[in-house]
């Protein structure tokens, strides 16, 4: 049997802290393409969170200079 290495109130107060500190966005994609993801960041380094903010900060940023190029 494993042991949880968090007691439930150190649990409790992470959710506290993520419930005020994030928002949370749920996404769906095509059957096969999570793994597709999960790959992609894995071999980047990086956690599908962690790739997915940087995908999304970068097409803000460039659709953000695009737009003041016009």
């Amino acid at each position: 049997m494993q042991k949880n290495k968090n007691s439930q109130a150190r649990i409790a107060a992470n959710n506290r802290y993520n419930a005020k500190a994030y928002d949370r966005i749920n996404i769906a994609v095509p059957k096969g393409k999570k793994d597709e993801i999960k790959a992609h960041a894995e071999s980047r380094g990086e956690s599908v969170n962690g790739f997915i903010g940087r995908a999304i900060n970068e097409a803000l940023q460039r659709d953000k200079e695009q737009s003041s190029e016009v």
